[in-house]
């Protein structure tokens, strides 16, 4: 589950007793306080350029690094020769960067994934083709190393189209809707893994690896869908349709999964010999520089035992590479930080009580740990030519993050210049990075930085939404009742006044290794019309969040969701004793894994919480996908009771305070049955409650008039409820 972004959301009709407000809502809606940040770029291999796509979505540019200023422009839709499309939509490049892959008219799948039509477009000849002339739409499209050959996915089948030739030829022809898939993940890989693609090239061009998954006997769900508006689906006008796929709940049947190689030459499919359990899960493939060298990754089901194997693609042997285990779970990102180089690869582990970097051989011998100390590295960003290390880390704390340099031994330097909030995009050389930086009080600035941390040019620094007059965000600490030191941070209304009492809303997400208390600028969002309108706005991070090393974040294991609804709970009983603080009438508010934490606090605590607004929530962990609930939670069939004990519906009875409940019918993230099961549980209780329902509209719940009247919903109801 990951936690919901929200951009530039909304900002209401003031009542008459209250002040005065900054923005209008024409101005939230059309983006006028929007962040600006870098778009999507490239970096090129020369290490001196990168390529980005022209605001108009018309043209791909080359920029320098060092001036910014534009030196080519490689693709432009009005002079390309036997260009079909106006616009598109993303691009690749093939490794001598001479040909590109160019997209239109993609359709979203799921969160991440999309299918669309893919074109190749040679640099030289300044011309436009169909990646394929059979009828349906690809995904994934990947090319070569030597980007003579692209493999992609139609229909969940694989095919190699060979561009000097203009041959297009199957790679799989066992590909069936819900059944198997090959070369692209069911949706639960793709959620709780961040993985749209299982297709690896060796870098000699002569292999393609992929993983088949099997989701025959994953249990399928079905989501009703109705005519609704914006769109208007007028097939279902008078009878409702329905969205069918596979999603399995805790405990029950995954896909099985297979790696499988594919040679060019011979074209045969060849299975890999890897030693994963029946039930585990292997969310990554990726070919090392040596092309009979296959990085495998697995978890176990529990996903506490991580392993990478190397896999000779030819023999379809595997030798354990190496292995890294925890009492609790290994966090799936420390799959990102993996990267193979000629002599070695680096892999991030907590085994130390933090998440730190170390540098292994390609026989899985230790040649140096690169990082130590009672902090979390959050990023890994590259080794330059000299040996040097770049990542990212909070070492200055778990509010902060900043940019550092270490070389081999072990000396390290911080290359970012400010505290605050700081993330880099390096490219391959690690020569340049383009860092993004931002605070509380400062709005991000986007800057070209050199190596050594020097700024060579800005890019963005957000004058407009420096001007703006805002509620700023002081950060406080307290201790829970247990003695932990809890970070929060709280907004107080326009023209505070110390000696008043005000209304409390809390803000919280709670989820796993998230944080939402950090020195990063937000979005100019409903808070600040909150604040503007006579409220307190607190949010605390709880046990179980994120940036403080492996004892908090796994204090909450197979018990999931009573720590953080005891420090809500106690967060807000400490608000409460503060002077300028009304303690009966504090709200609490969450969407998705937040509106979970907000059930759990209103019916774990009395008189605590005068009202509540769960959007989207989880209300029992039986209801919600294996591989994130069984990370944190083990399966039900394991622990039985710590499913009870963290269960909302089972806590229905005793829920004390005003509840608002929003969901979205089509939902396929957490589905629309948490949100009815629950409201039956209240109903069966004699508990009184309100609702609100959005038609169609998936897990973040937008489009057309969605969010304002969803917002204009929850302030009606926070004015009705607490003042």
């Amino acid at each position: 589950m990951k936690k919901v972004i929200y951009i530039a959301l909304l900002c209401l009709a003031a009542h008459s007793n209250l002040s005065l407000y900054a923005f209008d809502l024409k101005s939230i809606v059309s983006g006028e306080y929007q962040t600006k940040k870098i778009p999507s770029f490239l970096p090129m291999s020369d290490g001196e350029h990168y390529t980005q796509v022209s605001d108009d979505k018309t043209m791909i540019i080359k920029y320098s690094y060092k001036t910014g200023k534009a030196v080519d422009t490689l693709f432009n839709v009005a002079t390309a020769r036997e260009c079909p499309f106006k616009k598109l939509d993303g691009y690749s490049m093939s490794a001598d960067e001479k040909k590109i892959l160019l997209y239109a008219d993609s359709e979203p799948i799921y969160r991440r994934s999309f299918k669309a039509t893919y074109y190749t477009f040679e640099i030289k000849r300044n011309l436009v083709k169909p990646l394929s002339d059979k009828p349906g739409k690809q995904q994934i499209a990947t090319f070569s190393p030597n980007g003579r050959m692209v493999a992609f996915v139609r229909d969940n089948n694989i095919y190699l189209k060979k561009l000097d030739y203009e041959t297009e030829s199957a790679v799989t022809t066992d590909g069936i809707k819900n059944k198997i898939l090959n070369g692209v993940p069911d949706w639960v890989y793709e959620e709780e893994f961040s993985v749209v693609s299982t297709l690896s090239w060796a870098p000699d061009n002569t292999t393609l690896a992929f993983v088949k998954t099997n989701e025959t006997d994953v249990p399928e769900y079905k989501i009703q869908l109705f005519e609704g508006e914006c769109p208007s689906l007028t097939s279902y006008t008078y009878y409702p349709g329905e969205f069918v796929y596979k999603y399995p709940v805790a405990g029950t049947s995954n896909s099985k999964v297979a790696v499988y190689t594919y040679t060019v030459e011979t074209r045969a499919v060849k299975k890999m010999n890897v030693p994963v359990d029946e039930d585990g899960y292997i969310p990554r493939i990726q070919f090392t520089q040596n092309p009979s060298q296959l990085a495998v990754m697995t978890f176990n089901r529990n996903q506490n035992d991580f392993k990478i194997f190397l896999t000779n693609p030819k023999s379809g042997v595997s030798k354990l590479l190496i292995q890294d285990k925890n009492e609790t779970w290994i966090d799936p990102d420390i799959m990102n930080y993996v990267t193979f180089y000629p002599s070695g690869f680096i892999f991030a582990s907590e085994k130390s009580g933090f998440r730190h970097l170390y540098h292994y051989n390609m026989s899985g011998t230790l040649i140096r740990q690169i990082t130590h100390g009672n902090w979390d590295v959050t990023a890994y960003y590259g080794q330059d030519a000299k040996g040097n290390y770049y990542y990212e880390s909070a070492e200055e704390g778990p509010l902060y993050r900043a940019v550092y340099r270490a070389d081999a031994k072990g000396n390290r330097v911080k290359i970012s210049n400010l505290k605050g909030y700081n993330q880099a995009y390096f490219n391959s050389a690690c020569t340049y990075f383009i860092n993004v930086y931002s605070s509380v009080s400062i709005p991000p600035v986007v800057t070209v930085n050199n190596a050594q941390g020097k700024q060579l040019r800005l890019i963005e620094e957000n004058l407009k939404l420096k001007k703006l007059s805002l509620a700023t965000k002081e950060f406080f600490t307290f201790k829970n009742e247990t003695g932990e030191t809890l970070n929060g941070y709280i907004m107080k209304p326009k023209n505070f006044v110390a000696s008043k009492k005000y209304p409390l809303v809390m803000v919280q997400y709670s989820g796993p290794g998230s944080q939402m208390v950090l020195d990063k600028w937000a979005a100019v969002d409903w808070t600040q019309y909150l604040t503007d309108n006579g409220y307190v706005v607190a949010c605390v991070d709880g046990r179980g969040t994120g940036g403080r090393g492996v004892a908090f974040s796994r204090s909450i294991y197979c018990k999931m969701g009573i720590l953080e609804a005891q420090d809500q709970i106690a967060a807000a009983r400490y608000l409460g004793s503060l002077s300028y603080i009304d303690a009966n009438n504090i709200a609490i508010w969450g969407w998705s894994f937040g509106g979970y934490t907000t059930l759990m606090s209103m019916s774990m605590s009395s008189g605590v919480f005068k009202s509540g607004i769960a959007i989207a929530p989880v209300t029992d962990w039986r209801y919600y996908d294996t591989v994130y609930t069984e990370r944190y939670m083990r399966t039900p069939q394991e622990n039985n009771d710590g499913y009870i004990e963290t269960s909302p519906l089972e806590k229905a009875a005793s829920l004390d305070g005003k509840l608002l409940i929003i969901s979205g019918t089509a939902d396929d993230n957490v589905h629309y049955l948490n949100t009815l099961q629950y409201s039956e549980a209240l109903v069966q209780a004699n508990k009184q409650f309100e609702m609100q329902i959005y038609t169609n509209r998936n897990h973040s719940i937008y489009g057309c008039n969605t969010r304002l009247h969803l917002y204009t919903r929850i302030y009606d109801f926070i004015q009705r409820t607490l003042k």
